[in-house]
């Protein structure tokens, strides 16, 4: 691990002033994916701005009747939140079945969503990556791809994002908020949070440098019936080859977003129109244009299937 500098922040804009005012710094709050980053010299930050006391660690009932989660609450105590288990179940279900009890309780909502690809080239330093090393290439394009994208890829990259509560964020239409060193703050679509990779994989959300986010919103509760299926190599402590998540109207309406298949959680609206005609319908549109590799074509199908096993289940 190369030496760095640290300062524990204030206020949640001198954190961001921090990290604007210092080439190479990063933020740090649970530290469950940079620490293993900065041990492998994958990550190399000059400085770190540790956000762990800015009271941004508390769930409320937001105005419109939603709910407003801070950046630094620990998903532990997300998942088991009353309201969240009873208006947001998806979310629950979701985040137990990432990682283990001892990473819940301390990885943060905002590190969930920031975490970094998997993607196996992307660990192996003597390997080319385009996200690790911009322009050196992609070894996953002609390499071993079983667990890598297979639609929003690009010809620079096929890895996946990792995160299983970021794919029931999507689902739930959640939005996130922000402040930079300005002390401007902005509210955004949890859809545009994350880039897809195209020319620049390395370039992976939509935050301007030093902006922080500072919590997640979610709107009124859609009611439903609310359902997470992973389906992964092992039956915990491992990430996703396809996950569903899915919210359920009693008239086979609903919402639908899929992780292990893309470089950011994958949901198309306009897709899930065709939820009432079955899963073979909602998947074609949901992944139309798939470009899935010789490793990883399985994928398709098991997304379907996936789908298929939530909307019998919803129908029990």
């Amino acid at each position: 691990m190369r030496a760095f500098s640290y300062e524990r922040a204030t206020s949640p804009q001198g954190a961001a002033r921090a990290l604007a005012a210092t080439e190479g710094a990063k933020f740090i709050a649970g530290g469950t994916n940079l620490l293993d980053l900065m041990k492998l010299e994958i990550e190399t930050p000059t400085h770190l701005v540790d956000v762990n006391d800015l009271g941004l660690d508390t769930i409320e009932d937001s105005a419109d009747g939603g709910l407003r989660i801070g950046a630094m609450v620990r998903n532990t105590d997300l998942a088991a939140h009353a309201r969240v288990r009873r208006d947001y179940a998806v979310l629950t279900r979701a985040l137990v079945a990432g990682a283990s009890g001892q990473l819940r309780n301390k990885a943060t909502t905002a590190g969930n969503l920031l975490q970094r690809t998997r993607c196996p080239y992307f660990y192996d330093t003597n390997m080319p990556c385009n996200k690790r090393a911009p322009g050196s290439g992609c070894a996953a394009i002609d390499g071993y791809s079983r667990q890598l994208g297979i639609i929003g890829t690009s010809e620079a990259c096929i890895a996946t994002h990792p995160s299983d509560m970021a794919v029931a964020m999507r689902a739930l239409d959640a939005s996130v908020e922000t402040v930079n060193a300005d002390g401007d703050t902005r509210t955004m679509p949890l859809a545009d949070l994350h880039r897809l990779p195209g020319d620049t994989p390395e370039n992976e959300t939509t935050l301007e440098p030093g902006e922080m986010i500072t919590a997640v919103t979610l709107p009124p509760a859609i009611g439903g019936r609310h359902f997470y299926h992973k389906v992964r190599d092992r039956s915990s402590y491992a990430f996703a080859l396809v996950s569903v998540a899915a919210v359920v109207q009693a008239d086979g309406t609903g919402r639908v977003a899929l992780g292990g298949v893309a470089p950011k959680p994958w949901r198309r609206e306009e897709a899930e129109a065709a939820l009432p005609d079955g899963a073979a319908a909602a998947m074609a549109a949901i992944l139309d244009g798939a470009t899935p590799t010789d490793d990883n074509a399985f994928k398709v199908t098991l997304a379907e299937r996936t789908l298929t096993a939530v909307l019998a289940q919803a129908q029990e």
